[in-house]
Order: structure tokens, then C-alpha cells, then sequence
């Protein structure tokens, strides 16, 4: 089935290890995608190959029905799809709003035309991210959970049209946990795809429209919340073969 992003026996070794095997996937336009799996499945080196951080070993990645294997991170990013880090990375010396306004001169919004006002896109996201009172702040000075709504900011700020989100949630108490999954759905309504790794199961599972699970860096599975949560494989990859009865 079509998708507005897709992958088609997407495989990546380093060396002799295969980090991601013969993946196929697709994402519809609008959809929450979640991708799960135990440490080491090959999740982030996925997100990395999409996003053109790395090159895949064989396979293709399509979006909107253009092919984009290996194409540059900028070029990717300036079609439309951003990506957060797993460890957040902003510019520790620069304020909340300088750092935002990187994403704005440099993404989709800006080559398209859409952004010709970056410091106005930049203060739009702030806004809509909770961020506009810390605007003056330097991005060293802020918390972690600040630090975290900064790097999804900066990737607003680019205008995507798919979001890439790698473990937004991971370090967040229940409340930041809840009030980050509530961010993310307000950003699907603003019509933004989003793919997001996450190991936190509660988040995942509440925001999820359908989820797909590597194990070993080939996918055992792929359906709703609740088929995953349900089903043997996943049980197995996350409990163990003598748990998952």
C-alpha cells in the first residue's frame, strides 16, 4: 500500500552487523507512525536512514512517490522532512529564539517561499511550542524537558512536512510525558506527518495510529496499537521466548 513516505528492503550494515534488514514500510499522509523494538533493533539507524544521515547498504526510500535514497540531510530536509536527535542538540550558546530561527532559514518554508519572515515563523513556533517566554534564554541554561520542546521547535520551524521524532519523550516525567504526547497530537492536527521512535510504551501506544517493531534490525511486526501490544513476536522480543506465553 501507498504512502506518503515508504521504504522498500531498506538494509544497513556496518561492517559485517546488519543494523537494519530488508525493512519495508509505508506511512500515510496524516497518520501517527510509531516504531518500537528492544535496544539495538535498529530504530535510530532507520530514522538516520530516511532522514540521509546515513546511506543505506541496498534498498529505497520514497517520499511522495519520489525516490530520495542517499540524497544529502539538507536536501531532504529542505523536501520536507526534518528529524529531532535522540540526544538533543542545540546551540548551547545561542538563545531559544536564535536557535528556532536556524530551522526557519533553512528548511522548506524558506526555499519554498512559505517563510519570508523568519523571525515571525520563528516566534509563530515558539508560540505554538510553549517556548515564547524563554525566547531570550540561552539553550544552556535550559532544563532538559526545555531542551526537548527546543530541538521539536527547531524542526517546526523548517516547516516539515514529515517529522521525525526520536525519543522526544524518553527522561520526562509523567507530566512533561503527558503534556509532550498532547504537543504531538496538536502538531498532527496542524496536518504534519509524524514518525516517532520511542521507548516509553505508555506514550507510543497512546498516540500511535498504527506501529511497526524491529527486532534485530528486521521487522516482526506492524498493525494498530493493540495488535502489536498482543502480539507473540513483540511479546517475545520484549519479555523473552519463556515469558511471552
Amino acid at each position: 500500500m501507498a504512502g506518503i513516505l515508504e521504504g522498500k528492503g531498506v538494509t544497513k550494515y556496518f561492517g559485517g552487523l546488519a543494523a537494519v534488514h530488508n525493512v519495508d514500510f509505508y506511512v500515510h499522509e496524516g497518520e501517527i507512525f510509531g516504531l518500537i523494538g528492544p535496544n539495538g533493533a535498529g530504530k535510530t539507524t532507520l530514522f538516520r536512514i530516511i532522514a540521509g544521515i546515513y546511506a543505506p547498504t541496498s534498498g529505497q526510500i520514497f517520499f511522495r512517490g519520489k525516490e530520495i535514497t542517499g540524497r544529502k540531510p539538507y536536501e531532504i530536509c529542505r523536501m520536507g522532512i526534518t528529524t529531532t536527535h535522540q540526544v538533543v542538540r542545540p546551540f548551547l550558546d545561542m538563545t531559544v529564539l536564535e536557535n528556532v530561527l536556524v530551522g526557519a532559514a533553512f528548511g522548506r518554508g524558506w526555499v519554498t517561499g512559505a517563510t519570508r519572515d523568519v523571525r515571525k515563523e520563528a516566534m509563530r513556533v515558539l508560540e505554538f511550542t510553549g517556548l515564547a517566554p524563554k525566547a531570550n534564554v540561552l539553550a544552556k541554561n535550559l532544563t532538559l524537558p526545555d531542551r526537548k520542546r527546543l530541538e521539536i521547535a527547531r524542526a517546526l520551524a523548517t516547516r516539515p512536512v514529515v517529522l521525525l521524532l526520536d525519543e522526544v519523550i524518553a527522561g520526562l516525567n509523567p507530566t512533561e510525558t503527558l503534556q509532550t504526547m498532547q504537543l504531538i497530537r496538536e502538531i498532527r492536527n496542524q496536518g504534519i506527518t509524524i514518525v516517532m521512535v520511542e521507548h516509553v510504551m505508555q506514550a507510543v501506544m497512546g498516540v500511535s495510529d498504527r506501529i511497526m517493531v524491529l527486532n534485530y534490525g528486521e521487522k516482526i511486526a506492524e498493525g494498530s496499537p493493540q495488535e502489536v501490544a498482543t502480539n507473540p513476536q513483540v511479546i517475545a522480543a520484549y519479555l523473552g521466548t519463556s515469558l511471552a506465553v
